[in-house]
């Protein structure tokens, strides 16, 4: 076989391999930023059931929340694309309550507060038109759960 050949078969390969490989980069960057999103939506959470179990009222509790996802996500550098509106439930003496019963409850009550966050993370900016079914945004949720000070009085 005579070297004229194989020339431009290189050329080739590369048109070929380059579109397989930019696929596998972009799904790797839409990986590495869900499971940042997902560490950042998770410490959210956490923040923000913190926060609210240590407030008196349900009032200072719902705005202690928020305030907690907004300062966590800001610190980590996360936009959502939705609204930040964290879902804030309850349990006393083991019971599914009312946001607002928790702290009305009577001290020596076992209660807590949990709180759900949910981000819808935006990929527009590294998607790519020739992966059919690749999503726009990504949801991703956390909930976590706090103890409310069992001796300590509430409202």
């Amino acid at each position: 076989m005579s070297r004229t050949a194989e020339q431009g078969s290189v050329s080739i390969e590369v048109a070929v391999l380059a579109p397989a490989f930019i696929a596998l980069m972009v799904l790797a960057g839409v990986a590495g930023r869900t499971a940042v999103a997902a560490e950042a939506i998770e410490a959210a959470a956490h923040d923000a059931a913190r926060a609210a179990s240590i407030s008196r009222d349900s009032t200072t509790a719902r705005a202690a929340a928020l305030k907690a996802v907004q300062d966590q996500l800001d610190w980590r550098g996360l936009a959502c694309a939705n609204e930040l509106n964290p879902e804030l439930t309850a349990t006393v003496a083991g019971q599914s309550r009312n946001f607002d019963d928790a702290f009305s409850s009577t001290a020596g009550t076992d209660a807590t507060v949990t709180v759900t966050v949910v981000c819808l993370v935006s990929l527009q900016d590294i998607s790519l038109d020739v992966l059919p079914g690749m999503p726009g945004e990504k949801q991703v949720s956390a909930t976590f759960t706090s103890p409310l000070d069992r001796y300590r009085s509430r409202e």
